[in-house]
């Protein structure tokens, strides 16, 4: 089964969509939005699994789907954690920058928690105040969980995964040392997520997922062109149930929360096409001693990244490039870097900042 949000309100309106995401059927009469499915995911979801199989059988009215129409399915979480799960492409990353990877990292997961706040969609686009800043892109695989009681086990953590989904995970590489060397991590450096246009229920997934890893190939292209294509399974160092232990050690986690795998794996032989720039600079690195330089540049405005399933039923193709130029302040106000300079305030949200950031590069996915 898959499922989406179309825009409205914060939370969007929850829709299931077909498998070939090529059809939708509203889904707001049963459960209004994805939080409160999840919310109460053993009341509904029976109810919204009816709907998808009648969906498929034609049986009930329906709209055609859109990508570009759709927000991210989960617009804004309870909390947003991403874990590095494979561990090579950190070292890679860590190499382009001249950090070490210490031994401890191949068996306690590096994580961090992110801006859950505002969770943006595959086609919503950025706008960057200066490309010095080094955007790049990371591909990487997500989970949304239901309540997760402290101090699960690894096995135990896998059953309270309910969707599996698609995520860019925007870096500001060169805002990246400076905020690690205060010794508080990422917040700057970190913009805003971009998701794929649906999730899908774990079973949907058949054999492709095993023992909390997704076994399919992840391709990323950039500007049309093939970038990456990885085995998304293969060299994978934590599974999603580690994951998920990690971050519920000392506390238990609310339904609604949002975890990827990060940064699927390319090992050094396998470097030709890594699915995002640090890597692909990081292997370049590597490789110094035989090439003498490293000559790869950040991705600059109106560059388009596409990051899909392979062999996807339907392609995610970019529309209106020219929209997001960096001269063009009256299609984009927030173009102009705001105090907070790479998130725009933009109201609040439970108490806290909502920030909203734009940038020069538009994120396309096909789940």
């Amino acid at each position: 089964m898959k499922l989406a949000s179309l825009p409205q309100g914060r939370d969007g309106r929850l829709i299931v969509v077909s498998n070939d995401l090529a059809w939708y059927a509203d889904a707001d009469h049963i459960v209004p939005t994805m939080q409160a499915l999840l919310d109460d995911w053993d009341r509904y979801f029976p109810l919204v699994e009816a709907l998808s199989i009648e969906l498929a059988h034609e049986a009930i009215p329906r709209k055609r789907f859109h990508e570009r129409e759709a927000c991210a399915p989960l617009p804004r979480a309870y909390q947003w954690a991403d874990g590095s799960a494979y561990v090579n492409h950190v070292e890679l990353v860590r190499k382009a920058r001249g950090a070490e990877l210490p031994e401890s990292f191949w068996t306690d997961p590096l994580m961090y928690q992110g801006g859950s706040d505002d969770l943006r969609g595959g086609r919503e686009p950025l706008v960057l105040a200066d490309e010095a800043w080094g955007c790049d892109f990371e591909a990487e695989i997500v989970v949304v969980t239901g309540d997760v009681p402290q101090a699960v086990a690894p096995d135990e953590a896998l059953k309270h995964i309910r969707l599996v989904g698609l995520v860019n995970d925007v870096s500001l590489r060169n805002l990246i040392p400076g905020e690690l060397a205060k010794g508080f991590g990422f917040v700057q450096s970190k913009p805003a997520s971009h998701f794929s246009p649906a999730f899908v229920t774990p079973a949907s997934l058949g054999e492709a997922w095993n023992s909390g890893k997704l076994s399919r190939t992840l391709a990323v292209d950039l500007n049309g062109q093939p970038f990456g294509r990885v085995e998304a399974g293969e060299e994978c160092t934590f599974d999603f149930g580690v994951l998920i232990a990690h971050l519920a050690k000392t506390r238990s986690l609310g339904q609604g929360r949002s975890s990827a795998q990060a940064r699927c794996p390319i090992a050094i032989p396998m470097a030709p096409r890594p699915p995002c720039v640090a890597r692909r600079q990081g292997v370049r690195l590597h490789c110094r001693t035989a090439h003498g330089r490293n000559d790869y540049h950040w991705p600059a405005f109106d560059t388009v990244p596409e990051v899909g399933r392979y062999g996807a039923h339907r392609s995610a193709r970019c529309e209106g490039q020219k929209h997001f130029r960096r001269n063009r302040p009256d299609r984009h106000p927030r173009l102009i870097a705001f105090c907070r300079k790479t998130r725009s305030p933009a109201g609040m949200s439970g108490g806290a900042f909502h920030f909203a950031l734009a940038g020069p590069i538009s994120f396309l996915a096909s789940c």
